[in-house]
């Protein structure tokens, strides 16, 4: 089924056809930010490709996300039917990353490219363009934006970039939104109401996902710092519970320490809820000795008891600690996710949805949810590195089992920008 665009608003008729428009077309970019979904991203990409197979033919484009995988998931996979559907003809090659695309007898090719570390960079090095999009490039490291825009060397080259809002000191903020005129970029700043196709519930279905500084950055489209705590939305009265729970499956957190403290988390599935049964937390500093891998694997073992469990998610960073666990061959073991911010930002929402509960007797990760607040003098989305370890071990499981696994009924959050 191929899907189709009934109704577009003024920005994102300008964000389709800028480059053909009088007033707009000598402009050697475009920048589209604002909340999430706002409709910047489908008309934004369906205009790079309106311009690139008028204009070009026979010529090379890219296509960055923060990883190949998101760049397919929220451009590349709406995108093409609509192209399809308009009388153009795609050809993917999924194993080599890119995308042939032909209008009228005009091919042109369009390499995908991740753009997640400042390794990225060697990725696009050396190539000859004719123009890049970047999606979600407020996620990306400046060496691998840089290097993409030094590569767009054809006449007539034009640079495309969207983004939901960061901090207000984010280097993409300083150095292109606030210097849009002198970059000679068009800068369109987006809200829901930019988008027809979202119904007045499913805005405020968005609007009930987030609070605080992510609140103002995807729902009000600002660019502003983190500050208080971290999780204010975490309540004793909705959050904890007393008393046994019969649940459907069971997966431990983990986050390691020698000298800082270990914090490990029993989590279990009861009707789409996920509770923390139990938990591990031991300090080194506060109990004077330091324990061994093979003292922590003990209190692993005593965490599980006899339940089945499912996975032990593991701090990606304690290499010694997972072959340990590796090696006693009982758990099934994974590698956590340390992306920080986005953890942080799916916890949030996991919360305002009621789908975490911590047990009374959890005390140590109810004592780190009062104390646990960003680091106001950093300039950037930095917690202040203390009360941290449940936190840590919680949002590795969010990010691992709400968010990479369907088992939550959840993973829709990841695809909030």
């Amino acid at each position: 089924m191929t899907l189709k665009i009934t109704k577009l608003s003024l920005k994102q008729k300008i964000a389709l056809k800028w480059w053909d428009m009088p007033h707009y077309r000598g402009m050697d970019a475009l920048i589209c930010d604002g909340a999430v979904r706002s409709g910047k991203t489908l008309s934004m990409s369906l205009g790079f490709m309106f311009w690139a197979c008028s204009r070009f033919s026979g010529s090379s484009f890219a296509m960055c996300g923060k990883t190949i995988t998101s760049l397919r998931r929220n451009v590349v996979a709406p995108m093409l039917p609509i192209l399809t559907g308009l009388g153009f003809t795609c050809t993917e090659k999924v194993s080599a990353n890119y995308i042939d695309v032909t209008l009228l007898g005009r091919t042109n090719r369009f390499y995908l490219f991740g753009g997640k570390d400042e390794s990225s960079a060697a990725l696009i090095q050396g190539m000859t363009l004719t123009g890049v999009l970047f999606d979600e490039v407020a996620l990306m490291p400046r060496s691998f934006v840089e290097q993409a825009l030094a590569r767009c060397s054809v006449t007539g080259s034009k640079m495309w970039f969207n983004c939901n809002p960061d901090t207000p000191v984010h280097w993409f903020y300083t150095d292109w939104i606030k210097k849009a005129e002198d970059k000679h970029a068009l800068y369109l700043h987006f809200t829901m109401d930019d988008n027809p196709s979202l119904s007045h519930d499913m805005k405020e279905r968005y609007k009930r996902l987030y609070t605080g500084a992510f609140y103002d950055r995807f729902i009000l489209g600002k660019w502003t710092a983190a500050h208080g705590a971290v999780y204010p939305m975490f309540s004793p009265e909705k959050h904890i519970y007393s008393g046994d729970v019969e649940c459907e499956r069971f997966v431990i957190s983990c986050d390691y320490g020698t000298v800082n403290p270990s914090s490990f988390g029993l989590w279990g599935l009861r009707r789409g809820v996920w509770h923390r049964i139990k938990e591990y937390y031991y300090s080194s500093k506060k109990e004077g000795s330091q324990r061994t891998d093979e003292e922590h694997y003990s209190a692993l073992e005593e965490l599980a008891g006899s339940r089945v469990i499912t996975k032990v998610i593991v701090d990606p960073s304690a290499a010694s600690f997972i072959e340990c666990i590796r090696r006693h061959g009982k758990f099934r073991v994974a590698r956590a996710d340390n992306d920080v911010v986005t953890g942080i930002r799916n916890v949030s929402s996991a919360l305002r949805q009621g789908k975490l509960m911590f047990h009374e007797s959890c005390r140590d990760i109810i004592r780190e949810f009062q104390l646990y607040r960003w680091n106001e003098n950093s300039g950037n989305d930095v917690p202040v590195k203390e009360n941290d370890h449940a936190m840590d071990d919680m949002r590795y499981f969010v990010m691992d089992t709400l968010i990479h696994s369907d088992s939550g009924g959840f993973a829709a959050l990841s695809v909030a920008r």
